[in-house]
């Protein structure tokens, strides 16, 4: 029986189109040995009939792990997608986030304990999210400099993220102003570590809910691994209509704590404490 390496955990909520490219670039990646566990924070059945469809053309495994639709709950769904994991080593990304075929390699590749990995993201406006297609991903067109600058892409320091390779990226991953965080559309660690702080606070809703957890593991002796511009995935666009400026003042104030008072194990997460 293969054990399963890696689980990749995918967030998502109403938007199959999107999710639908992220499941193609999977199926893209040169390092095979992972599943795909979707946090679903409680879509209707379009998704799940996507997630149907794709299971069977797709040549990894899915999980889909999926609550009732109650507001903006994504740090539960994440701690039941986490738990449900099958790898010892997992990475976190969004169903908006399409990854080059190298992306897995990378964080495979770059494991090592007492570290997690911070990557970044390369977001794409509306007009190029849309025009992308399964042909794209496969081939990877949409992961060239060209490709994207003749269907409209501006010029930008930013574009070195799609571009930088050997010595080059090195130094932008080392010089980055950037400071190496958890962030939930590209990071990776350890499951045992991530259980070991008790994963999401499940108090925390949008923004910042990520970089608590990463906080946690700071707390908890991990150091941070900067992977910017090695492991690469293209944001797609979308509203944020789930956005509301209480939500981020109340995840403020849970990270202020976590930072004053030295908290490792949230009480609040995987293990109600």
């Amino acid at each position: 029986m293969n054990t399963i390496d890696i689980s990749v955990i995918i967030s998502t909520y109403n938007n199959p189109e999107w999710l639908q490219k992220v499941l193609w670039s999977f199926d893209v990646q040169t390092f095979k040995n992972f599943e795909v566990v979707i946090a679903d924070d409680g879509s209707n059945n379009d998704t799940k009939s996507l997630i149907d469809t794709m299971s069977s053309q797709v040549s990894y495994p899915i999980q889909h792990i999926w609550h009732e639709d109650n507001g903006f709950q994504k740090t539960i769904i994440l701690n039941k997608a986490t738990v449900a994991s099958k790898g010892d080593y997992l990475v976190y990304t969004d169903g908006d986030c399409v990854a080059r075929a190298d992306f897995l390699q990378v964080h495979a590749s770059r494991r090592e304990a007492g570290y997690f990995l911070s990557g970044g993201y390369f977001k794409l406006p509306m007009h190029i999210s849309e025009v992308i297609t399964k042909a794209d991903i496969k081939q990877q067109r949409c992961f060239d400099i060209d490709w994207l600058k003749q269907h409209g892409l501006k010029s930008s320091f930013k574009n070195n993220k799609i571009t930088s390779k050997g010595i080059k990226e090195k130094l932008l991953n080392t010089f980055t102003p950037t400071t190496a965080t958890w962030n939930g559309h590209n990071a990776s660690g350890f499951k045992s570590d991530i259980m070991a702080v008790n994963g999401y606070d499940e108090r925390m809703q949008y923004g910042g809910e990520d970089r608590e957890l990463g906080e946690r593991l700071f707390n908890a002796g991990l150091k941070a691994k900067q992977i910017r511009y090695s492991a690469i995935c293209l944001h797609l666009d979308h509203e944020r209509g789930y956005v509301k400026p209480e939500m981020i003042e109340k995840n403020k104030a849970i990270r202020a704590t976590t930072k004053s008072e030295n908290i490792i194990k949230t009480p609040f997460g995987i293990q109600k404490l």
